[in-house]
């Protein structure tokens, strides 16, 4: 394969660089880096994916990073001041921008999700919610859930694999629920009901009349209520991880005791670089992440709210119900859960798939409340969800 690019080539048969017509060396450790970030264009390459591609999955300095993509940059004319080629996306990674080409084909263009556009509507009750639009296809909508942020999941290595998932076939629209990154944080009304509404004013901004709906974790009651009122702008609708009561009305599987534990730890340790809550809060949702995607969840906690809204949102869902109105969903479902998951606890997932009627169900071989690319479930994920809608 040979990528063009300004006028470098770097082809991967012979592996060599050559600028402007003439042979450009390079150590095969900065070749098979600019491989990886000219064959990935437009996307973000985490330090993970970097160590494990490059390095071979070896612990490496940010040190020793740093340092080749200095030498790669230099040798195809770029620096860290104009980052014409290589860009670094901070504390995320990096990612090649500008045309790419290879032999007999035309320029390599932005993966599905390589922008994304951001807007603004308002609520029923005049709150300011923020969505976001990127790729192509049919349309799917993600309802709001906890803990986003339209700009840092962007980039972020825990979310950014699964808007590009989900946008590699679909046109994703997804937004901060009320309380949460770009959206207005002031809300007052944090119920079911304000948050129904906000997927409403969402979908009427996009001009959708009929789509495919997915919530995630409390995203999931949200997702029902609204097919239970709008059953006929519903195409599929899929729910994974997600709950039929929401943990204060659990005494069984002791989720109210779980409810209770999480407010002191919010109003604690939120937002607190280094806090024990930090590190706690990111292990009990991806207990199977790597450092840098715990560290990234870590900081949207930051990012994402303040310490009082955060924990009046977890109070607000940990209210969430949708029992005893499941049979009323009449749209074609798949519900996905984790065995494992800490956050909702399986037989919420079982609940789900029991109560709509005609349900799918798939069990993901995960502790992961969050799915991330490295683990096996991944592929059992977007298998199913790709298959079903």
């Amino acid at each position: 394969m040979r990528y063009h690019f300004g006028d470098c080539e770097l082809c991967t048969d012979s592996f060599t660089l050559t600028v402007a017509g003439i042979p450009r060396p390079v150590e095969p450790q900065v070749f098979d880096l600019l491989h990886l970030l000219v064959a990935r264009a437009h996307t973000l390459v985490s330090h993970d994916d970097l160590t494990a591609r490059v390095w071979n999955g070896r612990i490496v300095s940010d040190a020793a990073i740093s340092s080749r993509i200095s030498t790669a940059r230099a040798a195809i004319g770029d620096d860290g001041t104009r980052q014409e080629w290589i860009r670094t996306i901070s504390r995320r990674g990096f990612s090649f921008v500008g045309e790419v080409r290879t032999d007999g084909e035309t320029p390599l263009s932005p993966t599905p999700s390589a922008q994304q556009t951001i807007g603004f509507c308002r609520s029923a009750d005049g709150t300011r919610i923020a969505w976001a639009r990127s790729g192509s296809g049919p349309p799917l909508v993600r309802a709001g859930h906890w803990l986003t942020h339209l700009e840092h999941d962007w980039h972020s290595p825990v979310w950014r694999p699964i808007i590009d998932a989900f946008s590699e076939h679909f046109t994703l629209w997804r937004y901060d629920q009320r309380g949460n990154g770009l959206s207005e944080h002031a809300a007052v009304d944090l119920s079911l009901e304000a948050s129904v509404s906000d997927l409403v004013a969402v979908t009427e901004a996009a001009g959708l009349d009929r789509f495919t709906l997915y919530g995630t974790s409390q995203g999931a009651p949200v997702a029902i209520e609204f097919a239970l009122r709008h059953p006929g702008r519903i195409e599929r609708l899929i729910l994974h991880g997600g709950f039929e009561r929401g943990r204060r009305l659990r005494e069984g599987d002791g989720g109210a005791t779980m409810s209770q534990a999480m407010m002191t730890l919010i109003r604690e340790g939120w937002g607190q670089p280094g806090s024990a809550f930090m590190r706690a809060f990111a292990s009990i949702f991806i207990p199977d992440g790597s450092k840098e995607q715990l560290d990234s969840l870590a900081e949207l906690q930051r990012l994402c709210t303040d310490a009082d809204t955060a924990a009046r949102l977890r109070w607000a869902i940990d209210g969430y119900s949708v029992a005893g109105r499941l049979d009323g969903v009449r749209a074609p479902t798949l519900v996905l859960h984790a065995r494992h998951d800490a956050i909702h606890p399986f037989e919420q997932g079982l609940a789900l798939a029991a109560g709509i009627p005609g349900a799918e169900f798939v069990q993901l071989d995960s502790a992961n409340h969050v799915i991330v690319p490295q683990e096996p479930a991944w592929e059992t994920l977007f298998g199913a969800i790709h298959r079903f809608a």
